[in-house]
């Protein structure tokens, strides 16, 4: 059978080839605005914590508080990593997301189970002070990290990445089908 040819947008990534220009524009569009509300968001939520940690230490220095601190300090280091298309940024931000991911499971478990040996951080009950967005932030950073076209931004995937090889694998085999 014959295939239409695929015509690649210049400003396309390669693996981007196979699908409609409507869709790439949308998931290249949706990815860069995921990245910088990312790349917002986390120097807020290090500001607004840091505050408060500063705050509660000043007046009530405790587990709490100094686990505030540590939040503060992952939210700001996880920002180099957003702002910085690096590959030592991506390292350093998998790594800072999946340390801040486990510590907000951990002490949210230890929060519920502990309440008055863990005090009042933002991790606490798995932030809920902060909307859940603690717990909510690092996946959606991960994801953001480990999405294909961030990859091939960061340059850690060169060419085509496992997910965008089976996604082409998927769409011939859909293709002859039809």
């Amino acid at each position: 059978m014959n295939q239409p040819e695929q015509v690649q947008l210049e400003d396309q990534p390669a693996e981007a080839a196979g699908r409609g220009a409507e869709d790439v524009s949308a998931m290249s569009d949706f990815i860069r605005v995921a990245g910088n509300i990312l790349a917002v968001s986390y120097p807020i939520l290090a500001i607004s914590t840091g505050c408060r940690a500063t705050v509660q230490l000043s007046y009530k220095p405790g587990m709490g508080p100094a686990l505030s601190a540590v939040a503060a300090s992952c939210y700001l280091v996880a920002t180099v990593g957003f702002a910085v298309r690096r590959k030592w940024a991506w390292w350093l931000s998998v790594s800072v997301l999946g340390i801040e991911t486990i510590l907000t499971l951990v002490v949210g478990v230890l929060s519920m189970l502990y309440p008055e040996v863990i005090g009042r951080t933002v991790w606490r009950n798995f932030g809920q002070d902060y909307g859940f967005f603690p717990l909510v932030q690092p996946l959606l950073g991960l994801a953001w990290l480990f999405h294909p076209e961030t990859l091939s931004a960061y340059g850690i995937v060169e060419g085509d990445s496992f997910l965008t090889r089976l996604l082409k694998r998927w769409e011939r085999k859909q293709s002859q089908e039809t």
